[in-house]
């Protein structure tokens, strides 16, 4: 199978979601957590509705439930972790789900983890010793609790996104996702009409971000291996610190740094092991 295209895919939407580490940061500082995902999750499936709302069936449903719960779960940990810590550390930390996807994947559905994800994950504790020799903050705990449930998303997106047509699929991921975080917005933050610059963040995130973003995972996970993908998505902290770098002014100190490139180059060394037990690759 020619992997170019769903690679150069995949890739864009990880540049994206690095770049919105920092879009997001400054949206929710002016408008809540709860109700800037409500919104923006709404915009999502908005937007895929026409395409995928036919093709979704009882066995989409039922599966992309599951799914969405997951992946709501990982979004409201990640973007509270956000609204605590800098958009650099908050990428950084989301990063070691590339990391933890494989050992999911072999936890609950027995695809083989090799030695190569022990030593990654060893090594990436370290680095995040480093990273928080400052002391940990609540946002970076937070964070590290989204790292779980975006591996966790990624290992069942493995197991049953080639049973699925992808619109389907990634639509009632986003619909039931939009549905939790209206269901927990009144509790939480205030209803309020949005201003123009957080209506800005949504668009760009409800639209890119989430809507073409999932939909473009769940495509592409039906033709790559979990490994293969956490290869690719292992870019999204360089991303998102190079964003945070430009565009947030967030700095590291050496110590700190030190541990960013240990975390980096545990994801990206795991994420080349393969998993010997998947014929897809």
């Amino acid at each position: 199978m020619n992997h170019l295209l769903p690679t150069v895919m995949l890739i864009t939407v990880i540049a994206v979601w690095g770049w919105t580490f920092v879009v997001v940061k400054d949206a929710i500082a002016a408008y809540g957590v709860v109700a800037f995902l409500a919104v923006r999750f709404a915009i999502g499936a908005a937007v895929m509705s026409p395409v995928a709302f036919r093709r979704v069936g009882l066995r989409s449903i039922r599966t992309g439930s599951l799914i969405g719960a997951v992946l709501a779960a990982a979004y409201l940990f990640q973007t509270f972790g956000l609204y605590y810590t800098t958009p650099t550390n908050c990428a950084l930390i989301t990063g070691l789900c590339m990391v933890l996807a494989p050992l999911i994947n072999w936890a609950l559905f027995g695809v083989r983890t090799g030695r190569p994800y022990w030593i990654a994950i060893a090594v990436s504790l370290a680095g995040l010793v480093l990273l928080g020799r400052d002391g940990w903050n609540r946002g970076d705990l937070l964070t590290l609790g989204a790292a779980a449930c975006f591996g966790l998303h990624i290992a069942l997106l493995d197991r049953y996104a080639k049973e699925h047509d992808a619109g389907a699929l990634a639509l009632v991921q986003v619909g039931t996702a939009a549905v939790i975080f209206f269901g927990v917005w009144p509790a939480v933050d205030v209803v309020a009409w949005p201003t123009t610059d957080v209506w800005i963040a949504l668009a760009i995130t409800g639209v890119l971000a989430t809507a073409g973003a999932f939909y473009v995972q769940t495509f592409v996970q039906q033709r790559l291996s979990a490994a293969r993908t956490a290869l690719i998505i292992a870019t999204e902290p360089a991303f998102g610190a190079f964003f945070g770098y430009w565009l947030a002014g967030d700095c590291l100190g050496p110590i700190q740094i030190v541990g960013a490139v240990l975390m980096i180059g545990a994801v990206l060394a795991a994420s080349t092991h393969s998993e010997p037990s998947r014929g897809d690759d």
